[in-house]
């Protein structure tokens, strides 16, 4: 592999992993942990099977057929990509929102700065990458760096926890409950709404397309839901290892609370670091995608794509800094954002059979059954969800 291609393959997975891992990923993992303890391993195992399963088959077709998923959609059924496209700029603003209001309560953990005045100084930083001439590359080193950062610090705050590691690798095979609800919260906040097609739609943008690409396309699919998901089971670990010692959580922020309760003061700073790293690179992530869906619809669009990336983060932080928001819409956004990727990867298997769009390139039939299961699987889930998960937040 060329070092350019690994440079770009390297930055579509920190890309996907850091755009998945932002403070509703810190939030969800953290409720769940404290709700299911052990038993949440279970739910992580099969969440990653589920994201692995639709990220191959999402990133493989968009590199074959050298698309954007939206232009992919509208060839399998004229105006389905606008669909698709709605569906996953609302779910990446709602998310976006989220991810600003994490960067200003992480610099105010940091610095005791109002959260508003640092969700602002972090709306300017996001704004900044895509300024700079090679907005590309400054976005995919971004996502390296803090990625890293986030894993690590994490890390030490899980071995200050002293978890029970055995109980959580046997609850994790054998489960003593197991929720429905987490598990597709999980998926939608892995690769649900926009955030699969993250480092899909960058590996694009890098010309990195057709079948020749198919072996590192694959590889560096799988390596970004590898990063997501080994700072899932860090924190879950650290979390776990937290209300395991009868540690009480405290529901206005459950993620700093664990990090404070393992590691004191220093934990809390720690956890001010790992929050902004998350908002911040899931704030350029959920910008980048969301305008990736819209950009192909006019050579307008398309032109000034940068300027509207901006101007989406701007939305963004103007509408947090006005309204605000709790944590509970981070955890309802990605359930529902599991809702969407029954559809994004349905459109996608059909897309795959298709020889105007693929040419002659035969997608493996193990995959496309493995993306039927996944398909039929969530959106049962979904619809059990929509109508038992969800009403029960607000009980």
């Amino acid at each position: 592999m060329k070092n350019t291609n690994r440079s770009i393959l390297l930055g579509a997975a920190f890309l996907m992993a850091t755009s998945a891992i932002g403070p509703g990923f810190l939030t969800q993992t953290t409720v769940f942990t404290e709700q299911l303890l052990a038993s949440f391993g279970f739910v992580i195992l099969i969440s990653i099977i589920i994201d692995i399963g639709a990220q191959t088959n999402i990133w493989r077709i968009i590199a074959v057929s050298g698309k954007r998923a939206q232009d992919i959609a509208n060839d399998v059924l004229p105006g389905l990509g606008y669909f698709l496209a709605l569906l996953v700029v609302m779910g990446g603003l709602a998310f976006n929102i989220g991810n600003i209001a994490g960067a200003g309560l992480g610099i105010n953990v940091l610095f005791g700065f109002d959260p508003k005045v640092g969700a602002l100084i972090s709306g300017l930083i996001a704004v900044g990458i895509f300024v700079v001439k090679e907005a590309g590359r400054a976005m995919d080193r971004f996502a390296q760096i803090l990625g890293f950062v986030m894993i690590g610090l994490t890390l030490y705050v899980m071995i200050t926890a002293q978890p029970p590691i055995g109980e959580a690798v046997v609850k994790t095979f054998v489960p003593d409950t197991v929720s429905i609800f987490a598990i597709v919260t999980l998926v939608g906040g892995t690769v649900g709404g926009y955030i699969t097609f993250a480092g899909g739609h960058r590996l694009i943008d890098a010309g990195l397309t057709g079948r020749a690409a198919v072996p590192e396309v694959t590889r560096s699919s799988i390596y970004a839901i590898g990063i997501a998901s080994l700072m899932r089971i860090i924190l879950f670990l650290a979390v776990l290892g937290v209300v395991s010692q009868g540690l009480s959580l405290d529901p206005a922020n459950p993620p700093a609370s664990v990090f404070q309760l393992a590691a004191g003061n220093i934990g809390y700073k720690i956890f001010g670091v790992v929050l902004w790293a998350a908002a911040i690179t899931s704030v350029v992530g959920a910008a980048y995608t969301s305008v990736s869906f819209i950009r192909t619809f006019s050579p307008v669009l398309d032109k000034y794509n940068r300027w509207l990336v901006i101007t989406f983060i701007v939305i963004s932080t103007t509408v947090f800094v006005i309204i605000g928001q709790p944590v509970l819409i981070l955890i309802l956004v990605g359930s529902l954002n599991g809702l969407i990727l029954p559809i994004a990867l349905g459109i996608m298997l059909i897309a795959a059979h298709k020889a105007k769009i693929v040419g002659d390139y035969k997608h493996p039939l193990w995959m496309t059954i493995f993306g039927i299961v996944i398909v039929v699987t969530m959106a049962w889930m979904g619809i059990y969800t929509l109508f038992n998960g969800i009403p029960q937040l607000f009980e």
